[in-house]
């Protein structure tokens, strides 16, 4: 349970650190940081490079954006081995179908108990 938890941590931590120094050190905006850590995680995973880590860190590899997507790409894999062609455009969305309304109802649920304030 301890050397999971540490893994986890450990990984989580790495990736998270990536995250600060292309913010500190670039001038990339977090929008782009963010969808390259998605992409990311497609590519490593169609290299077959994100699943052992998977493995390996449990969520301390898949809770971050990298994480979603090796989900994706895992997702079209299995529905392009099922429904073939079709596959390509439901399969990412079938997989993340649930992380989607998560984060979709906590953004509902957040907007309905605080209130925004003018920057102005």
């Amino acid at each position: 349970m301890i050397t999971e938890l540490l893994k986890a941590f450990l990984i989580g931590g790495i990736i998270c650190v990536i995250g600060q120094l292309l913010i500190d050190y670039t001038k990339l905006t977090p929008a782009r940081i963010l969808t390259g850590f998605v992409v990311a995680g497609v590519i490593l995973s169609a290299l077959g490079l994100y699943k052992p880590l998977a493995e390996f860190a449990g969520a301390g590899a898949t809770v971050p954006l990298t994480g979603f997507g090796h989900l994706l790409a895992e997702g079209v894999r299995k529905a392009v081995d099922r429904e073939g062609f079709l596959g390509i455009f439901t399969g990412g969305l079938t997989a993340s179908a649930a992380g989607i309304t998560a984060a979709l109802l906590a953004g509902l649920g957040a907007s309905l108990i605080f209130k925004p304030k003018d920057k102005a």
